[in-house]
């Protein structure tokens, strides 16, 4: 070891003395100006071997580390603890790196090394709350001293298992204590975050940032505040000062990816997804950090509608915070509804048996139930139940603040449509502005319905025209035959509702179209009845006569030739004696 190193750091949990010339660049907190002073001195050393000592590995190690690259500090502390009488606290120092790379196996084995410190009881500590284990956890929570950082520690895991108040509470005691602790404001910032109090956790932001504007985590959660508050483009923004400190800290083989990984993530997330599977799924697999990763990851297979892409990463998914559960739910009622056109009825209902339990978990919580989240999900329990009215009492109460959201509006619609309310489906289902929502399926199909009971059948019918339009004009592999599936559903919806309501020329308008697409008895039987109920309102003076020259000629144009005849026979002879031509 160099005379220059101290046999131990200074103070628990910290790095090593400071060395004079760093001083600027660490009150600053500026960890792209360390870093790159400290590389200079490795590759050019001075004459008396200054850069090459393990001090300047150490204060590396230390920079890397709060700069958010946990995998750089982590090889320095291995080439610290491969030197002759290695430092042993360098063991927990590794440790913690790997706890924060989501190895939290090893960063057990790794502390069990080193001395027993306070440092080494918080990073065993946070590791038994990632694995699951609680005894251990409650173990080291009891060997926690009053201390600020063993509190801090605390307040983490308040915070990490969705008790955020718990933590705030902590925050705010330390600040009481010592307003000289800036540091602890994004901590607070971070608990309004999460309890959605974004204007909040802005302003706290502000103090903190006002003298470390470079902060990876202050930044990236500014960013994050901004949007929810704005939009992804403006989050994004916020992001420049980090993503300069990259391009500094950069080296000539580096991609513009091997930034700190939070900011990548965060960059794909404000960018809608783009580019997600190769941005989420690396940092998924090296142990989920951030943890965001995997569950931003399963939103983008929901957005791409790859339902089953999303359950492999959600089906062991043990949920631990109401979004979780949420996330999982919405999962399994994507693959539960794809089941159903696909696969066994059984396991369709099993994955939507699954997701109602995982949204009533949410919204009958005590934390959750007057939330909007937490309301919206005990309506989608409700819906999976085919409780619609019960599903429309959440819905109602949250509806003032989803004015701008289509899938509030959808779901709104479906609910007001199944429990009879057809006005309000309607209005509700007009609202989406969605174009890929509203060329789905199962939109159209409520759609439709909705306009055959509030009288407007003809508007059910222009709907079905404007889907086989869309089907001529799609010329992609399969998709004709996707359109073609798609229009025969959606015609006998328009067909049923309207024969069953007494509109029966869209009815036989439908009938005919399907009796084209596919010769049945059934169809023909449909036309049949329809024909004789609009020749039934013609007499009833509830439609005009001269549409039973339309009637003719579908009946006419019927394979079942012979039995089209009978039917158009008395049509024929009435409108002989009433002197209209019909033929």
């Amino acid at each position: 070891r160099s005379r220059g190193v101290p046999s131990r750091p200074a103070k628990d949990g910290a790095g090593p003395a400071k060395t004079e010339d760093l001083e600027d660049f660490l009150q600053r907190r500026d960890w792209a100006g360390a870093t790159t002073l400290l590389e200079h001195r490795r590759s050019f050393p001075g004459p008396d071997g200054e850069g090459s000592s393990s001090t300047t590995l150490e204060w590396l190690a230390y920079a890397h580390f709060h700069a958010g690259n946990p995998h750089k500090a982590l090889e320095l502390y291995r080439a610290l603890l491969r030197e002759p009488d290695p430092d042993p606290t360098h063991h927990v120092f590794a440790a913690a790196c790997l706890f924060y790379l989501g190895r939290h196996d090893d960063a057990v084995a790794e502390a069990e090394k080193g001395p027993d410190t306070k440092l080494r009881t918080r990073v065993l500590m946070h590791c038994a709350h990632k694995k699951g284990d609680e005894a251990l956890l409650m173990r080291y929570h009891s060997q926690l001293s009053d201390s600020v950082e063993d509190q801090l520690s605390l307040a983490s895991v308040h915070c990490q298992r969705g008790h955020h108040q718990e933590a705030v509470d902590i925050y705010k005691r330390l600040l009481l204590d010592d307003r000289e602790k800036v540091a602890l404001n994004v901590y607070v910032a971070l608990c309004y975050h999460k309890l959605e109090y974004f204007d909040v956790s802005c302003e706290l932001l502000e103090a903190y940032l006002n003298e470390h504007p470079r902060s990876p985590v202050a930044v990236n959660l500014k960013a994050c505040n901004t949007l929810k508050l704005r939009d992804g483009a403006a989050a994004e923004l916020e992001l420049a000062t980090l993503t300069r400190d990259a391009e500094v800290t950069r080296d000539a083989s580096s991609s513009p990816e091997d930034a700190n990984d939070l900011v990548r993530h965060n960059r794909a997330v404000f960018r809608d997804g783009d580019g997600a599977v190769r941005v989420f799924k690396p940092l998924m697999l090296n142990g989920d950090v951030p943890p965001e990763a995997r569950l931003n990851l399963v939103i983008h297979y929901l957005k791409q509608n790859e339902p089953y892409e999303a359950l492999a990463l959600v089906e062991n998914l043990e949920p631990a915070t109401p979004h979780e559960y949420v996330l999982k739910g919405v999962t399994h009622a994507s693959v539960g509804q794809t089941a159903g056109d696909s696969t066994t009825s059984s396991s369709a209902r099993e994955h939507l048996k699954l997701a109602q339990q995982c949204f009533q978990i949410v919204g009958s919580s005590a934390s959750e139930c007057d939330t909007i989240p937490g309301r919206q999900s005990m309506a989608s329990c409700f819906h999976l139940l085919d409780q619609h009215e019960d599903a429309l009492v959440y819905l109602k109460s949250v509806a003032e603040f989803s004015k701008d959201d289509d899938d509030f509006h959808w779901n709104f619609g479906m609910c007001a449509a199944a429990s009879g309310d057809w006005r309000a489906g309607e209005e509700e289902l007009s609202r989406v502005s969605n174009g890929a929502y509203r060329e789905e399926l199962s939109y159209k199909t409520w759609l439709a319905k909705c306009f055959v009971r509030n009288g407007k059948a003809a508007s059910a019918w222009a709907l079905c025209e404007e889907t086989a339009a869309a089907g001529d004009d799609d010329a992609e592999d399969g998709a004709a035959e996707r359109a073609a599936e798609s229009l025969a559903a959606l015609l006998r919806v328009v067909a049923d509702a309207c024969y069953e309501i007494g509109e029966y020329y869209v009815a036989m308008r439908a009938f005919d179209e399907l009796e084209r697409l596919e010769d049945t008895d059934a169809f023909w039987e449909g036309k049949r009845g329809a024909a004789v109920g609009v020749f039934a309102n013609v007499l009833a003076g509830k439609e005009q006569a001269e549409i039973l020259r339309d009637v003719v000629t579908m009946l006419r144009q019927s394979p079942n030739a012979t039995d089209a005849d009978a039917v158009a026979e008395p049509m024929l002879e009435w409108a002989r004696g009433e002197g209209l031509r019909l033929e």
